[in-house]
């Protein structure tokens, strides 16, 4: 039976290290890129996609992302007072009327497996997209849509692929293709997580967006915690290769890793010098800086 996607996960929880003293009191996640934070572009890319309930996993200190989704009422009331067309677009109906939205807790930031587990009740018996707000994408066609079209509706599991240079293994989960890179859909006979370059089993990794069958939960459920104490989706992944399908797709678009801090400065600038508002400002701004630091 053909199962469509209606629910994603976003896991949230984590503490956001690699971005302190900022992430001190902020959700890594409320980041801006330009003017909208990171976990806004993910979930306009879930609603894209025909996504019609939204899973937050989230953990302590992290009420701004439930305050952003929120009805903001008193600032709608104002700008309209104000006649701020312009900025009334962005903060006024950023969940539409028919997609439910659930929070429920982490308790412990141990890992993304720990964080989708925790989404089990949530999800039941249905298939499901998990986005990671670290990663956005800039293209012609969301990439989680992409997922979305090659998946055939059956008990397959589906995850983004980017290339990356191999010397970056050691920030990803890399997968091991069954039949050759060649297509863009790729049978996986299994992943490594953040391998060395010597033991990388190819150059394409995993990046930030999954479609995954409910049996998830139950292979989450046996793993074990890495050396960091995290328990990783990547492993559960690996285990579910043996008894489903698990295809690797190579999505089409440029990808911006802000979970890095030169990841979102560039995608800053990317997005920015997407904007007609911004771009001349932004050209001479880099034009510049390399004049006076060369």
């Amino acid at each position: 039976m053909t199962m469509k996607i209606r629910k994603a996960v976003f896991p949230v929880g984590g503490l956001g290290t690699r971005f302190l003293p900022a992430t001190k009191a902020m959700p890594k996640e409320m980041l801006p890129v330009v003017d909208k934070p990171l976990i806004q572009y993910a979930v306009e890319e879930a609603l894209e996609a025909g996504i019609e309930e939204i899973v937050f996993i989230t953990g302590k200190g992290k009420s701004a992302i439930e305050d952003h989704f929120d009805a903001a009422h008193e600032l709608v009331n104002i700008l309209e007072g104000r006649g701020a067309d312009w900025l009334l677009k962005g903060v006024k109906d950023v969940i539409p009327a028919h997609v439910r939205i659930i929070y429920t807790r982490q308790g412990d930031p141990v890992g993304l497996g720990h964080a989708v587990a925790c989404a089990k009740s949530i999800i039941g018996d249905e298939p499901f997209a998990v986005l990671l707000a670290d990663d956005i994408f800039m293209g012609e066609k969301s990439c989680l849509s992409q997922l979305i079209d090659q998946y055939d509706g059956g008990k397959e599991n589906l995850v983004s692929l980017m290339p990356i240079p191999k010397e970056q293994s050691t920030r990803y989960g890399i997968i091991n293709p069954r039949n050759g890179t060649e297509n863009t859909k790729i049978a996986i006979s299994g992943m490594v997580e953040k391998p060395t370059p010597e033991r990388a089993p190819s150059n394409l990794a995993i990046s930030g967006r999954y479609i995954l069958q409910p049996e998830i939960f139950d292979y989450l459920a046996s793993v074990d915690k890495d050396g960091k104490g995290e328990y990783q989706l990547t492993d559960a992944i690996a285990a579910l290769v043996d008894h489903q399908d698990v295809f690797g797709v190579k999505v089409d678009g440029e990808r911006y890793d802000c979970g890095d801090k030169f990841g979102w400065l560039r995608a800053n600038l990317a997005f920015a010098l997407k904007r007609d508002d911004l771009e001349g400002d932004v050209k001479q701004m880099i034009t510049d800086l390399l004049r006076e630091n060369s």
